[in-house]
């Protein structure tokens, strides 16, 4: 029997425990600090079994995810260096940074254990064991790292094992990894929050941009609401990146700057027309780092019942929504309603129904 020891049971641990639960010669073993938190990962039939034993969880592990913030991880790789691991046990984390913690392996005596870097580009607005899917990781890419000196059987391994995840594997290098990731992740995070706090401080004075900041905006900076103390985490570790990638973006906006200032309309459409063309090449409806969000718009008349009208036929075909809201404000119909919905396949059938009844769609 394959031992899978998971740290921290909760979205991406949790996840990843109800990937391997259940299949041919495989035990999932979920460890926390919290004696509640043991409770409801054995209560919500997530792992095979969990404990709040570090030692214990780790004992005879075939493998070990380490599913705890980024500025945890370290401590956690440290205390297993000091544990008795089984031979050719693999350990593996799922932290969005992976250059400090490839360091921390090296520099480390892991008992015959061998290291390997992940990160899985998926997730979800929701966080916790409670927002745990197995179909998470579907068609995501999953990204390894392993050092040069981890034989490839360890790296084959865990691939396989990774096998049920159904995500694309890539193997990148650490440090790439975290330029890139850090590009198009970490520094819109960035760019989300500061321009929240930015129209926050005009607020102060003229709420209008408050009630005005609905629609477009909320779409746009929706990222600019994750976890504090993860981000906090998460920027520290990577700081020489953000440095430099902050730097790049402030030659962008300084760019901007010259072109209001010199009254460049030529210069300011060629910059919409080069990010419009670089935008369409990206790949449409994939998982990435950046959680996906599974919307659409429906133009509806004002007449009495026709939220209801709509909800109903979603809900007679099994159509799960996630979330509701009514724009009041727009010149050129009389009202709009944003769908949300938690997965792909359910936005797909939505559409697929309202055009049916003629309503008019936005994707």
């Amino acid at each position: 029997m394959t031992k899978i020891v998971i740290f921290g049971v909760g979205l991406i641990g949790g996840s990843l425990a109800l990937c391997f639960k259940g299949k041919p010669g495989l035990t999932v073993v979920g460890h926390s600090n919290n004696p509640q938190s043991v409770d409801k990962y054995i209560k919500r039939q997530v792992v095979d079994h969990a404990t709040t034993s570090m030692e214990e969880a780790a004992a005879d592990a075939d493998f070990i995810f380490l599913c705890v913030p980024v500025g945890n991880l370290d401590e956690y790789l440290i205390k297993l260096s000091a544990i008795p691991l089984k031979p050719d046990c693999i350990i593996t984390d799922v932290g969005s940074t992976k250059a400090s913690i490839a360091a921390c392996a090296a520099r480390l005596q892991l008992n015959r254990a061998f290291f390997i870097g992940g990160h899985p580009m998926a997730g979800k607005e929701k966080s916790g064991v409670e927002a745990a899917t197995s179909h998470l990781f579907e068609n995501a890419f999953y990204v390894l790292t392993p050092d040069a000196s981890v034989p490839d059987e360890a790296y084959r391994k865990l691939a396989e094992l990774l096998e049920w995840t159904r995500a694309k594997l890539i193997k990148v290098d650490p440090v790439l990894h975290d330029e890139v990731v850090g590009a198009i992740s970490h520094l819109p995070h960035i760019i989300a929050v500061a321009l929240v706090n930015q129209i926050a401080g005009y607020n102060e004075s003229n709420d209008l941009y408050q009630n005005l900041a609905a629609g477009g905006f909320r779409d746009i900076t929706r990222i600019a609401s994750g976890d504090p103390i993860i981000w906090r985490d998460i920027l520290i570790n990577n700081r020489e990146v953000m440095l430099k990638l902050l730097a790049d973006w402030n030659r962008e906006v300084d760019r901007f700057i010259r072109l209001l200032e010199e009254q460049d309309g030529d210069g300011i459409a060629k910059q919409f027309q080069t990010a419009g063309e670089f935008r369409s090449s990206l790949p449409e409806r994939r998982k990435g780092v950046l959680t996906s969000v599974y919307e659409l718009y429906v133009d509806v008349p004002d007449h009495p019942g026709i939220i209801g009208q709509i909800t109903m036929l979603l809900g007679n075909q099994k159509v799960n929504l996630s979330n509701i809201h009514i724009i009041e404000s727009r010149e050129d119909v009389p009202g709009v309603l944003r769908l949300s919905f938690r997965e792909e396949s359910h936005l797909d059938r939505a559409l697929e129904l309202l055009k049916q009844e003629n309503y008019t769609v936005h994707v």
